[in-house]
């Protein structure tokens, strides 16, 4: 027998939830292979079985937040495949048996009441055969035991499946706790106004951490933006003329923006050091890599995997760095190591049509970088000329703690610089 427990994660995660059994019980799993997804605060891990055999117990269910080191499953070598489905059908039978002698015993007071009553219990019962109510075969016999009734009870899971735990914790709710829902009531009506339809939504795990990081930034730091245009004639003029032998020569990566504008927060980076510093406690750290993080959206918010050594880099390989970390964080196959350790970020909210914001720091770095929209304005090339150009508005955010005015200025003011003379960015690289 192997027990399959929660493995160590990373040192500032403790525990996860698990998003989806990839095996049941009853299954047969070969050694290292996946038997369940859990969704940590910064990624999705695979857990793996360290043994062959057969599942012959779970003991969490999918939703549950579980420790790091805590006992989530039972392989045993000897085990025999199909356990579940037996168990499964042991469950329906003792369901249908249970739903016989309900039946049985609703007759009989049928018969015993008056018509009026008779009626109103066929009335109720129509409107609970209308409900549909999803639960475990567990939670069904542990509310018959109990008898309570499964749409009484609030689900946990945001999919509204209801567990034995949500039958237990329903059962020890006090009964006072109805009286505010009754006292709700008649005003509600009273007031004459129909309730407004609403979807209530469990928060994932990854969202929930989203939203207390970006909290605990805009409180623990004094941030401010400053902004810039950038004229992108001379890059896009530049891209367009290299752009299919770049390919050609790379094994068809595309050169895109991604990688000057990488390339350019390096140079600046090096010449406002600050920029890439950060605090910890009395201490301030001056960073002399240039891991640079790259925000990325995926279905369940924001991810920023990181793209390391970026001053060692080509504009080839900083590129195809990002195209795989795209579609690692699309397909849920970012590790920790590949979200860990940033220096300084850039995001590009201009992808989504975005023409200015202010974007929030990155944890505990410095400062973050914000790419916009390229729209086409009208630009005054001299006294008396003004042309249509390709602009894009570039903002800085930064931790005035660490980093003054001047130096956030003098660092936007430098990518701006090298964006318009792309070839001075080449010699930098």
């Amino acid at each position: 027998m192997a027990e399959v427990k929660v493995p160590e994660l990373a040192e500032s995660i403790t525990e996860g939830t698990i998003a989806s059994w990839l095996k049941q019980k009853g299954d047969r799993v070969e050694k290292g292979e996946n038997i369940l997804e859990l969704e940590t605060d910064k990624v999705n891990v695979e857990v793996i079985s360290e043994e062959a055999g057969v599942i012959t117990e779970l003991k969490a269910e999918e939703g549950d937040t579980v420790e790091v080191g805590q006992v989530i499953a039972i392989v045993e070598d000897n085990g025999e495949a199909g356990g579940s489905s037996e168990e499964q059908s042991e469950d329906a039978s003792k369901e249908e048996e249970g739903a016989s002698k309900e039946s049985e015993k609703s007759s009989e007071k049928k018969e015993e009441t008056s018509k009026d009553d008779s009626k109103e219990s066929a009335e109720e019962e129509s409107s609970d055969d209308g409900e549909r109510i999803v639960a475990t075969p567990s939670a069904r016999r542990m509310a018959r035991e109990k008898g309570i009734d499964l749409s009484d009870i609030n689900a946990s899971d945001p999919r509204g499946l209801v567990r034995s735990q949500d039958v237990d914790n329903h059962d020890k709710q006090p009964e006072k706790a109805e009286a505010p829902k009754k006292q709700e009531q008649p005003q509600k009506q009273a007031s004459g106004k129909p309730e407004k339809p609403v979807v209530r939504e469990k928060m994932s795990r990854r969202r929930q951490t989203i939203a207390k990081r970006l909290l605990e930034v805009s409180q623990n730091t004094a941030m401010l933006t400053t902004f810039n245009e950038v004229d992108m004639t001379n890059l896009m003029e530049l891209r367009k003329r290299k752009k299919d032998e770049f390919q050609e020569r790379h094994d068809g990566t595309r050169l895109g923006f991604m990688s000057f504008f990488t390339k350019a927060s390096v140079a600046a980076l090096r010449k406002y050091p600050a920029v890439n510093a950060e605090i910890d406690g009395e201490d301030l750290v001056m960073k002399q890599f240039y891991d640079i993080g790259v925000a990325v959206s995926t279905d369940e918010g924001l991810v920023v995997p990181v793209v390391r050594d970026c001053d060692r880099k080509t504009f080839a390989e900083i590129e195809s760095d990002i195209v795989d970390m795209a579609k690692k964080a699309q397909n849920k196959k970012l590790g920790l190591d590949d979200m860990t350790g940033g220096s300084f970020t850039i995001t590009n909210g201009g992808v989504f049509g975005s023409l200015m914001s202010t974007p929030i720091i990155n944890g505990t770095q410095a400062a973050i970088l914000g790419m916009h929209t390229i729209q086409k304005r009208p630009v005054a090339i001299d006294d008396e000329n003004m042309e249509n150009r390709p602009m894009m508005y570039i903002a800085l955010s930064y931790d005035h703690r660490i980093i003054d005015g001047k130096e956030a200025v003098g660092f936007l003011k430098t990518i701006k610089d090298l964006i318009e003379n792309p070839e001075d960015l080449l010699l930098e690289g």
